[in-house]
């Protein structure tokens, strides 16, 4: 029968012992422990032990360490550099033998300064410039600067006076001045590499780049004709990017234009050079007829749209010739009193007539 089950007549405990009466051996075990611990309390030896117990404990909870997760941990072994430990868990030697330096690697530190400083071309400017930069090395950063913060502000200066003082002012407060910014980061983070630094800049910003206050009109001045300048020039372009396509319609078509006149002359010389040559074959082999045609086709092609007069017998002296074709009727009219007059106005044959 179970210890729990009815009608075990009240043995309700495990090991059968009944609660009213007798021990259990957990309770044995449980009293011999306090006698014990109550003897070493009394003893001469007591004060050791809890020295030993209190050193253990301790010797125990400084053998592990636990790295956040935007944290590295660099292990020191007696005072020198053992090794770098990631984020998480990790087992370690107890102190004094090992110690764990804990560097927030990934957070992003700023330093903020504000220089004045002469350009190239000796003008004074004034900027506020801000360096972000992070721990690359946990290593470097511990053991290479006594001073991170104060060493990369210094370093950082003195990037951007070298920068600045390379420059002219139109180029600083110009469209040019983000190129500048770049090559100080560039600089800035060569030199932090000359000294072992374990940094690395992550980005350099120039805030309020201004001249004096006693030069800031002039300035003003300055940089409103350039915007103006910059206004026209864009006018410009925009003008330039209509009128250009059409200039250029214009050039194709002209040349065109130009291209088939220059077939017609070639192609109209070529023929009278042609016709030429074989007119002087015919004028070696008959030149009197030859010339004789030549001048017939020429009167032809001269007299073909022109009115024409004729005295056929010598006539008066004076004769009135027409002004113009409409004046053919009177020419005519006047030519049956004084002799033959046969006017042609459309061209054609010339007729004869003799007077009644």
């Amino acid at each position: 029968m179970a210890w729990n089950e009815p009608g075990n007549n009240g043995q309700r405990d495990p090991w059968n012992r009944n609660r009213q009466g007798g021990k259990s051996p957990l309770d044995d075990l449980l009293n011999q422990a306090k006698n014990r611990l109550g003897k070493l309390g009394h003893g001469p030896g007591s004060l050791f032990t809890g020295v030993l117990v209190l050193l253990v404990v301790g010797l125990l909870f400084s053998s592990y360490t636990i790295i956040g997760a935007r944290q590295t941990g660099v292990v020191l072994r007696f005072g020198e550099f053992s090794r770098t430990l990631p984020p998480g868990f990790h087992l370690k030697l107890p102190q004094p033998i090992e110690s764990v330096t804990k560097v927030e690697a990934t957070r992003i530190r700023s330093v903020t300064d504000k220089v004045a400083m002469l350009t190239k071309d000796e003008n004074i400017i004034t900027i506020d410039f801000t360096v972000q930069y992070q721990v690359a090395d946990s290593r470097k950063y511990l053991f290479s600067l006594n001073d991170p913060d104060g060493t990369i502000g210094a370093a950082a200066e003195a990037a951007v006076r070298s920068v600045i003082g390379g420059s002219d002012m139109d180029q600083i407060l110009s469209a040019a001045g983000a190129n500048l910014v770049v090559q100080a980061q560039e600089t800035l983070q060569k030199t932090l590499d000359t000294y072992d630094s374990g940094l690395r800049v992550t980005e350099v910003s120039f805030q309020n780049v201004a001249p004096p206050n006693e030069v800031k009109d002039a300035f003003d001045d300055v940089n409103n004709a350039r915007e103006d300048k910059q206004s026209i020039e864009n006018t410009a372009l925009a003008y330039a990017s209509k009128v250009v396509p059409v200039a250029r319609g214009d050039a194709a078509r002209i040349a065109a234009e130009a291209a088939g006149y220059k077939a017609e002359r070639v192609a109209r010389a070529t023929g009278d050079a042609a016709r030429f040559e074989l007119l002087l074959k015919q004028y070696k082999a008959a030149p009197e007829v030859t010339r004789k045609r030549l001048w017939l086709e020429t009167m032809e092609q001269v007299m073909a749209k022109n009115p024409k007069v004729i005295d056929g017998s010598g006539g008066r002296n004076i004769i009135n010739l027409p002004a113009s074709q409409g004046a053919s009727a009177p020419a005519q009219a006047e030519a049956g009193t004084t002799g033959a007059v046969v006017s042609q106005p459309t061209g054609g044959t010339a007729q004869k007539g003799t007077q009644p």
